[in-house]
């Protein structure tokens, strides 16, 4: 299955597109994607194409400084960013896709950030 769907920030400034190849995503209870509502959907770097907006993020780093949490400057969304998970890779919020069928139609699984160490083994490597 590869489906492309397209998403962006709240303002519309920031815009991408990405092939969706896996109807699942993941629900991490660590302190920051709690505060945010992130639901992550992780694809390879060659995946997601930023059509719009690159003058328009910013980064946020924290801890390892692995994670690159990229941010619109205008809006404040984060539709995507670099995870510590798969730094080869994108992490696209779901919650920023427009197709809401394909938000629907993806099988969220809990995921413990809370003790990132322990569960990040059974998520990297390559996600196709």
């Amino acid at each position: 299955m590869n489906l492309r769907a397209e998403g962006g920030c709240h303002c519309g400034r920031v815009r991408f597109a990405v092939i969706v190849r896996e109807l699942a995503a993941l629900d991490c209870n660590c302190s920051i994607c709690t505060k945010k509502g992130f639901l992550h959907l992780i694809v390879p770097r060659e995946d997601f194409t930023l059509l719009a907006g690159e003058g328009a993020l910013t980064t946020y780093t924290f801890g390892t400084g692995t994670a690159r949490h990229t941010f619109c400057a205008t809006c404040g969304v984060q539709a995507f960013y670099t995870p510590r998970s798969h730094p080869d890779g994108v992490d696209v919020n779901v919650r920023c896709l427009d197709d809401a069928e394909l938000r629907a139609k993806l099988v969220v699984e809990p995921f413990d950030g809370r003790d990132w160490e322990r569960a990040a083994p059974a998520i990297q490597g390559p996600r196709r």
